[in-house]
């Protein structure tokens, strides 16, 4: 049987949730199965050594993403972006120059930025997915409202990540036709990879063992990691002796590094960049640690549950559903006062985090790697 021909849409493959999750799956495709064309906007990322060598990987620009204003790097930065909006406007270009006319079953908006891109495509015949990572309402650069969430209905399939993503959607379907274009998939996640990688010994500062509380993810202003610093030097400050480790990068790194430096935390709080395995650091922590604004279904949660961590998390898309409305961990109000609130428990009262060990020593997800990846293939081969 003829392959399917595949066109995957993603800005990078740098070191974000929706990146990671998008090349697990495609570590687990069967490599025989498909004919994959994975377009990135720009050829940069982490996890780009990661994606299998059967995949064909094409993009509009290539070199690391540039984060500052330097006068040098102007150009360009200018470049990038009017070449970028010339082939968004101009579709046919695109297609044409890049992607060499080939025609497509299958085109894949691997996270909802790339709605227009997908739709707006010349090729009229394909199928067309979208992959919903966020809470639409509440995304980084623009809060969609109805009107605009409604044109995500012109794709084929919409497959979002949690079960408030559902509903919203779901609430503004017009039609059957519409509604039974949703479907909830969760996140491609390879836990045995997860509690290989967090047995690798690594070196972790932990001078004086104070309790130490990790958190990871891309450094924007999304993860709240501003409220997770003040609040570290609150509690400090009223004498709670502890540490904090952030792991990522990203655009606001420097600002965040910057923060930590105007609060006279620098010998208590740790930011570590990005890491490849950031496991081990995981395994070391006494608390792990989310101080999210907002979210989509935050995957990060179930690799601090797949290493039994005790988890502090605000009350985000997600979060009640996979902390199973908090049976697996405490979930705080949203806002520096929750993270105030539930960090303070945990320094003066670590036995009340029991109840949540005890629960997760007998929990199973409520999937697994190769279920999540066997659903998307499903989704793809009936369209």
């Amino acid at each position: 049987m003829e392959k399917k021909k595949i066109l995957i849409r993603i800005g990078s493959l740098r070191h974000g949730g929706a990146e990671k999750v998008l090349v697990t799956f495609l570590k687990n495709l069967p490599k025989d199965k498909y004919e994959i064309d994975l377009l990135l906007n720009l050829y940069s990322g982490k996890y780009l050594a990661e994606v299998p060598s059967w995949i064909n990987i094409l993009y509009l620009n290539k070199g690391e993403m540039i984060t500052t204003n330097r006068i040098q790097d102007i150009p360009k930065k200018a470049f990038r972006v009017i070449y970028q909006k010339l082939l968004k406007t101009f579709p046919k270009i695109l297609y044409s120059l890049v992607l060499k006319n080939k025609k497509y079953d299958i085109e894949f908006a691997a996270i909802h930025g790339f709605r227009d891109e997908i739709l707006n495509s010349p090729i009229k015949s394909s199928k067309k997915i979208v992959w919903i990572h966020n809470d639409l309402r509440k995304t980084q650069f623009h809060n969609y409202t109805d009107e605009e969430i409604r044109k995500f209905f012109g794709f084929d399939k919409i497959m979002v990540i949690s079960e408030q993503i559902q509903k919203d959607f779901e609430n503004l379907a017009q039609n059957k036709d519409e509604k039974s274009r949703i479907v909830r998939i969760y996140n491609p996640l390879d836990t045995d990879e997860i509690l290989k990688k967090s047995d690798v010994s690594t070196s972790l500062s932990m001078a004086n063992h104070h309790p130490i509380f990790v958190s990871v993810g891309t450094v924007f202003p999304q993860k709240g990691f501003d409220r997770l610093l003040k609040v570290h030097k609150k509690l400090l400050d009223e004498g709670y002796q502890h540490r904090i480790q952030i792991i990522g990068d990203g655009y606001d790194f420097e600002n965040i590094k910057n923060l930590k430096t105007e609060l006279g935390i620098d010998e208590t709080a740790e930011m570590l960049g990005f890491t490849e395995n950031p496991y081990p650091h995981f395994k070391a922590a006494d608390f792990y640690i989310l101080s999210s604004r907002y979210e989509g279904f935050p995957t990060v949660l179930f690799e601090a549950i797949t290493l039994k961590k005790n988890i502090i998390a605000t009350d985000v898309s997600g979060v009640k559903e996979m902390l199973e409305e908090g049976k697996l961990g405490l979930i705080v109000e949203n806002s520096e006062q929750g993270i105030y609130e539930g960090m303070k428990k945990a320094l003066t009262n670590p036995e009340f985090f029991e109840q949540y060990q005890e629960r997760l020593k007998t929990y199973q997800m409520p999937f697994n790697l190769e279920n999540s990846v066997n659903k998307i293939m499903k989704i793809i081969d009936e369209l």
